[in-house]
C-alpha cells in the first residue's frame, strides 16, 4: 500500500496509525479529522474537564510531534463528505478528494437531538472540547441544571455539576435509570445513588416543552411538571456517524457493517471504534460498542487487518462510569439477560451479574474492582452460570 487514509480523529484513529506504523508500514498516512483540533480524549469531557475548565493541551491523545515522528499528514478541520470506492477517494468538503490504498473508518458518533425541542434551545450538547467549555462556563453553584436524559453521560453530567454547587434536575423518559442497559433493580441503586447526593430525578416521565425566558428556559413535562432551569444538557445516546458513506454501497446496520476482522464490505476498507458494528464471535453475535477500550483495541486490531492479518477481534467488553465516589466498572454483555444476581455489598458498593444461556455474559462492580479480573476471565471462559453464583 502507497497510501492509508483514516477518516476521524478519534481515539481509535491514534492507535490505528501507531499499529501501522509499528508493525512496519512505510507508506504514507492520511489523518482527516472534522474538528480542527488534534484527536483528543472525551471521557475527561463530562468529568474532569467539565469541573475544572477543559484545557486542550492536557486532554490531547498525542504530542503534536507525535504525528510529525509517525509521518502523518494532518488534514484537519476539513471534513468526509463522500466516499468514492471505484475511485478509491475520501472526498472532502472543499472539493477536494485523498486517494487511497487502504481506508480506516473512525469516525466516531454524534450526540441524538431532541427533535424540535432544540430549536427553542439553548439546549447543550455534550461531545467535543468546545461543547464543554460552553457547559463550564454555565455551571454556576446555586443555578439550577436540567439534564435530559439519565445515561451514563447524563448521569456523569448531573455528579459533576453536583460536586461544583450547582442544583441538578434529571429527566427520563424511562421508570429508572439505565434500565435498558443494566435492567430496573441496578438502575435503582443508581437512581437512589444519585439521590443521596442531591440530584433530583423526574423518570417515566416525557418531556413535553421547552420555553425559554429571559433567566432560562421553561422545561414542561406531560404530567404537568414546570421544572426552571439555567441551563439544560442534553444527554439523549449517540449515533454512529455514518452520514458521508450512505450512497457508496458500503454495508451499514446501526454503523458500518464489519466481519469478525472489522473488514468492510468493500476491500482495502477497515472501520473502527463507535462507527463500527461487527460480529463478536465470543458472544456469538454482532454489537456495536461505544467505549474507550474497545476504541483503542479495535483502532490496532482493524490496522493489523489492513496489513493483512485475519485474526478475529473477540474481546470481553469493558467500560466504565465515575459518578460521585462511586466507580463503575463492567465487562461482558447485559442484553438479552435472562438471569441476573444483585449482591449488595455495602452502601457505596454493588455487585450485579448477567447471565444468558447457561453461562456468565456480564458482571457490573461499583466499588469492587478487584472481583472485576475473575468475571471477566469466567466470561471469556463461559463458565457456567452456576459455577459462578453458586445457586
Amino acid at each position: 500500500m502507497r497510501r492509508v487514509v483514516v477518516v476521524g480523529a478519534s481515539l481509535a484513529s491514534v492507535h490505528a496509525i501507531e499499529a501501522l506504523r509499528g508493525h512496519g508500514y512505510e507508506g504514507e498516512i492520511v489523518l482527516v479529522g472534522a474538528e480542527p483540533h488534534l484527536p483528543y480524549d472525551r471521557p475527561p469531557l463530562s468529568k474532569e474537564a467539565l469541573h475544572h475548565g477543559p484545557d486542550l493541551q492536557r486532554v490531547l491523545l498525542r504530542e503534536p510531534g507525535w504525528y510529525d515522528e509517525h509521518g502523518v499528514e494532518l488534514r484537519l478541520g476539513r471534513r468526509a463528505t463522500e466516499l468514492k470506492p471505484g475511485a478509491q477517494a475520501v472526498a472532502l468538503d472543499g472539493d477536494e478528494d485523498v486517494e487511497y490504498d487502504g481506508l480506516v473508518i473512525a469516525t466516531g458518533s454524534t450526540p441524538r437531538t431532541i427533535g424540535a425541542f432544540e430549536e427553542v434551545g439553548p439546549v447543550h450538547m455534550l461531545r467535543t472540547v468546545e461543547d464543554s467549555v460552553a457547559i463550564h462556563q454555565r455551571l454556576v453553584p446555586g443555578e439550577h441544571l436540567v439534564v435530559l436524559g439519565a445515561g451514563f453521560i447524563g448521569l456523569e453530567v448531573a455528579a459533576t455539576a453536583r460536586e461544583m454547587g450547582v442544583d441538578v434536575s434529571v429527566v427520563e423518559l424511562a421508570p429508572v435509570p439505565l434500565t435498558r442497559v443494566l435492567g430496573d433493580e441496578v438502575g435503582s441503586w443508581f437512581r437512589a445513588y444519585q439521590e443521596e447526593h442531591g440530584v433530583s430525578l423526574h423518570c417515566g416521565k416525557v418531556l413535553d416543552g421547552i420555553e425559554p425566558g429571559p433567566r432560562g428556559s421553561k422545561i414542561r413535562l406531560r404530567d404537568g411538571t414546570v421544572l426552571s432551569a439555567d441551563v439544560v444538557v442534553a444527554g439523549v445516546g449517540v449515533t454512529p456517524a455514518t452520514g458521508w458513506l450512505e450512497g457508496s454501497g458500503i454495508e451499514l446496520s446501526d454503523g458500518v457493517r464489519c466481519d469478525k476482522s472489522l473488514r468492510t464490505s468493500l476491500p482495502r476498507v477497515v472501520a473502527a471504534g463507535d462507527v463500527v458494528r461487527w460480529y463478536n464471535p465470543l458472544f456469538d453475535e454482532e454489537m456495536r460498542i461505544e467505549q474507550w477500550t474497545n476504541a483503542v483495541e479495535q483502532g490496532r486490531r482493524a490496522a493489523l487487518t489492513l496489513l493483512g492479518a485475519d485474526e478475529a477481534y473477540a474481546p470481553v467488553p469493558y467500560f466504565w462510569s465515575d459518578q460521585f465516589d462511586a466507580k463503575m466498572r463492567f465487562v461482558g454483555r447485559s442484553n438479552a439477560a435472562d438471569r441476573v444476581h444483585v449482591e449488595q455489598t455495602g452502601d457505596t458498593s454493588l455487585v450485579a451479574l448477567f447471565g444468558r444461556d447457561g453461562v456468565l455474559r456480564g458482571a457490573l462492580c461499583v466499588n469492587a474492582a478487584r472481583r472485576l479480573a475473575l468475571y471477566s476471565k469466567a466470561i471469556r471462559d463461559q463458565v457456567p452460570w452456576e459455577d459462578v453464583v453458586g445457586t
